[in-house]
């Protein structure tokens, strides 16, 4: 018995990096504390995407507090609204990306939510949804005042150019490859805007 006694005393001891201990049940780890490595990123990304059906429903006297609420998704997922504004046929979004959702499940959050805000408050005449698909585009820091500016004067942009010239322009600058009958269905295919009425006359 004594034998036995000082044979789990000596199996008492410490490690450089874990602590054991010999007890009746067995061997235990005690673990120190530990400095884990933090994960740093700088992701800055613009979303863009469309009102479904070609329709221009979203109108001046909510779009301030749809984007609104759209900021409280972005702040709720962890990243940080940059800019976000567009027409009443589409919308651009953005962010300061911080990986703790995949990206498609943001947008989908996005989409759901705001849609549901927006047919729950019936600012529409029927139901309103977005398109399938989005844009996604990426950006160095220092773009970010210049991506800002843009979204934030939509409307004199697109007194230049439709939203599907601004589509196409951004997957060529981009340097993505795309076939036309997989965009957005664009409201302008329908209606000519003011802009292409006066480039006609």
């Amino acid at each position: 018995m004594k034998t036995l006694i000082k044979l789990r005393r000596s199996l008492i001891f410490i490690d450089k990096k874990l602590k054991y201990r010999t007890d009746p049940g067995g061997i235990e780890q005690d673990q120190q504390h530990k400095k884990m490595p933090n994960t740093f990123t700088q992701l800055y990304i613009q979303f863009v995407f469309a009102v479904k059906h070609r329709q221009s429903l979203i109108k001046k006297e909510w779009k301030d507090e749809l984007y609104k609420y759209i900021t409280g998704i972005i702040q709720n997922s962890k990243s940080k609204m940059l800019a976000v504004g567009g027409m009443s046929d589409h919308i651009h979004i953005f962010i300061g990306y911080k990986p703790t959702i995949a990206m498609p499940d943001l947008v989908k959050d996005i989409k759901l939510a705001s849609g549901s805000w927006i047919n729950d408050n019936k600012l529409t005449s029927h139901r309103f949804n977005w398109q399938e698909g989005y844009g996604a585009f990426s950006y160095r820091l220092r773009d970010l005042d210049e991506i800002c500016s843009y979204i934030q004067n939509q409307e004199e942009h697109h007194r230049k150019i439709t939203f599907k010239e601004e589509y196409a322009k951004l997957l060529t600058d981009f340097a993505i490859e795309y076939e036309e009958k997989y965009l957005f269905d664009f409201f302008d295919d329908l209606y000519s805007t003011p802009t292409e009425l006066e480039r006609t006359t």
